[in-house]
């Protein structure tokens, strides 16, 4: 365990903002990452990930604790599913392609999505019709108040729309060290029921599917929809979908035709985010260094040099103007630090 000074972080977000860590640590095991939290002489501490989800707008002036806790095994097999164990810092989509690998089904649908294991259930990360919590079985977290592990069940989560207890009473007060999965072996139940995958399937000359079908499809959906952070700097959907009335939203009818919701509720229904954007006038929109993707209004993008603050401010002139013109407000996916 080697603490660092003065450390970019651009490399450690996918947004590729450059900020600057005053002290800087990466940890690979339980013992280091106890050790390290219970440094006195750095009060102010920031627990990075993946970096898939976060906007960095300052430099921090404290200790930034990398999560690089790797290592992925079964746990425990039965006839039709197993319990598989991941550890934190495994990158989310190597994850996925394992278990494909494995034949283990069940997460196939959200394959691509960037980011680590370890910070998949904060978000309750969801994509194409499935959600992290349809499989979730648990996860070890250690404390930062007493540095004891502890063991989180799903119900014990409170896994809700891009919401979790993490993101909630928990906030800022565990770090998330290990998550299992209950996946299947046999008779994958699979998720097919969002167009793009079945219109994507039917390209690929697809009429019965595996997980391995599942998850190319998502894959080619995905890159033709989103920009690679590899490329072009950004946090994948910027926005939640909002949930409004079914009152208002027939209200909405009669001036927007075309508007698509989905149903949540017998008296709520769910309205695309990028939808709205788009409809705004963002999409494809350009301000220097930073913008809206060409191809999704939901996906704001760094094209080399913005700071985080002009992606904020950003931000806040979609909010203001959706809410404008639809009276809806769409609230921020992404953690802004």
């Amino acid at each position: 365990m080697h603490i660092q000074n003065n450390i970019s972080l651009k490399p450690y977000n996918t947004f590729g903002i450059d900020v600057t860590a005053k002290h800087f640590v990466s940890v690979s095991n339980i013992e280091d990452l106890k050790q390290v939290l219970s440094l006195k002489e750095y009060p102010n501490k920031l627990i990075l990930g993946g970096g898939s989800n976060m906007l960095l707008t300052k430099d921090f002036i404290g200790l930034v604790i990398h999560i690089n806790l790797k290592g992925v095994k079964i746990i425990s097999e039965e006839h039709d599913s197993v319990i598989v164990k991941a550890n934190a810092g495994e990158n989310w989509h190597e994850f996925v392609l394992w278990c494909i690998k494995n034949d283990f089904g069940g997460i196939e649908n959200l394959s691509l999505i960037p980011g680590n294991v370890g910070t998949a259930p904060i978000q309750n990360i969801g994509a194409y019709g499935v959600e992290l919590k349809d499989t979730f079985e648990s996860c070890e977290a250690i404390s930062l108040d007493t540095k004891s592990m502890q063991s989180f069940s799903k119900s014990d989560c409170n896994f809700d729309y891009r919401n979790s207890i993490f993101k909630q009473e928990a906030k800022g007060k565990y770090i998330i060290t290990s998550v299992n999965f209950k996946l299947s072996k046999n008779n994958h139940n699979l998720s097919i029921k969002y167009g793009a995958i079945t219109s994507q399937l039917k390209i690929m000359e697809v009429s019965k599917p595996t997980i391995q079908d599942i998850s190319k499809a998502v894959i080619s959906i995905r890159e033709s929809k989103l920009p690679n952070p590899k490329e072009i700097g950004n946090s994948g959907s910027f926005f939640k979908n909002p949930v409004i009335s079914k009152k208002y939203f027939n209200s909405l009818i009669e001036n927007f035709k075309d508007i698509p919701s989905y149903p949540v509720s017998e008296s709520e229904v769910k309205v695309p985010a990028g939808w709205l954007i788009e409809k705004a006038g963002f999409k494809g929109k350009r301000f220097g260094d930073y913008g809206i993707h060409k191809n999704q209004a939901l996906v704001l993008v760094n094209y080399g040099n913005a700071k985080g603050n002009d992606i904020l401010k950003l931000s806040k002139l979609i909010q203001k103007t959706v809410h404008r013109l639809f009276g809806i407000s769409i609230e921020a996916e992404v953690n802004i630090l």
